[in-house]
């Protein structure tokens, strides 16, 4: 790089008169996955020598801000990844430089929450999980929501997500009108777990949307009120509401289902009735689509990796810090399940076929 910058070998005499010289070495310590490595650095006369392999002032390779970053994204606190570096190549590095390394991705996630997506998305998932974080002096809990799209080709995205500490529909416009800033114009079938003030937020802003409820979840909050004994009972009582192939045959069987069970286990059944009207919309569907809008399933095995991230935190210093390991986590997980273009949907092309016909001319044909 010396020979490069100024333009003849050492020692050779084409340099004599050139105005600047080679002026020594000072030495540095860097920190590589191999250990700690002692450098000598060149210097010139004019001090105009700037390295390119291992720059000024900097005390690691390149690698080791990488590795950082890897275990950072997989859940290890910054505690650990200090004692991981001090035990395993022998490098010491704060808590704080750590943390300063992992701000890296800052700008990245600002790009992230910020970045076009598509105009139509036939599906859009929506859930969310808590979280343990500082405000104010104050440690309390928060939710992280992740909206998840599945495009016209059946890919699911992670559209973005937003740590807040309520529900209410004024954070769900904001959500939604963020999303049709960025270039949504349409929203086919919304599926949600009865998140307050979403169902209203969504037809306010996509009027056009079908909000459904997730049968998954209602079926899980039903199930929390029996004992385990009756869970099999139970649960065929539910079988046939939601696998009832018309409305008016779910309308029977929830009669059935309240007739049986509204004595011993009320609660179960209240849980059915307050989610009624945004289950009903589930029965329109053939069964080709009812397995894709069936559950959130998929977006909660999203939510499931990230809670292992999270779990190791008592809690977070800011919704900044909070967010900045769950985006390195989503783009972990998203890099080893289908990379940027997302993963497939089973099943998609039949689903797809259903929706061209249920939601005429809202979905593109080219």
């Amino acid at each position: 790089e010396m020979t490069h910058h100024l333009g003849y070998e050492k020692g050779d005499p084409a340099g004599t008169g050139t105005g600047n010289s080679r002026n020594g070495r000072s030495t540095k310590t860097v920190s590589t996955v191999h250990g700690p490595v002692e450098l000598d650095v060149p210097r010139d006369r004019n001090g105009a020598f700037e390295p390119a392999i291992v720059p000024k002032r900097s005390r690691r390779l390149g690698s080791i801000d990488e590795a950082i970053l890897s275990l950072y994204s997989r859940g290890m606190t910054t505690r650990d990844i200090e004692a991981h570096l001090k035990e395993i190549y022998g490098i010491d590095a704060s808590r704080e430089l750590i943390s300063n390394i992992t701000d890296v991705v800052t700008d990245e996630i600002t790009l992230w929450q910020n970045r076009p997506v598509d105009e139509v998305y036939p599906i859009v998932y929506v859930d969310g999980i808590r979280i343990k974080v500082k405000d104010k002096g104050v440690v309390t809990t928060k939710t992280a929501y992740l909206a998840l799209g599945v495009d016209v080709d059946g890919r699911k995205h992670a559209l973005g997500c937003w740590i807040q500490d309520v529900e209410a529909a004024k954070f769900w416009h904001k959500v939604l009108t963020d999303l049709r800033n960025r270039g949504l114009r349409d929203i086919l079938i919304a599926c949600c777990d009865g998140l307050t003030g979403l169902p209203d937020a969504i037809r306010a802003v996509f009027p056009d949307t079908v909000v459904q409820t997730c049968v998954v979840h209602v079926i899980r909050n039903a199930m929390r009120f029996v004992s385990y004994g009756d869970r099999k009972k139970v649960a065929a009582g539910m079988r046939a509401i939601y696998t009832a192939p018309t409305l008016e045959a779910a309308e029977i069987a929830f009669k059935d289902f309240d007739k049986q069970f509204a004595a011993q286990y009320p609660a179960a059944v209240e849980v059915w009735r307050h989610a009624w009207n945004d289950f009903i919309p589930f029965l329109d569907y053939p069964a080709e689509l009812r397995r894709v809008v069936y559950t959130t399933n998929l977006i909660e095995n999203i939510n499931f990796q990230l809670r292992k991230l999270t779990k190791n935190r008592g809690h977070f210093d800011s919704d900044a810090a909070a967010m900045k390991l769950l985006y390195l986590g989503l783009r972990n997980i998203t890099s080893h399940r289908g990379g940027p273009s997302g993963t497939g949907t089973w099943g998609w092309k039949q689903a797809l076929n259903t929706l061209v016909v249920l939601f005429p001319g809202r979905i593109p044909l080219s």
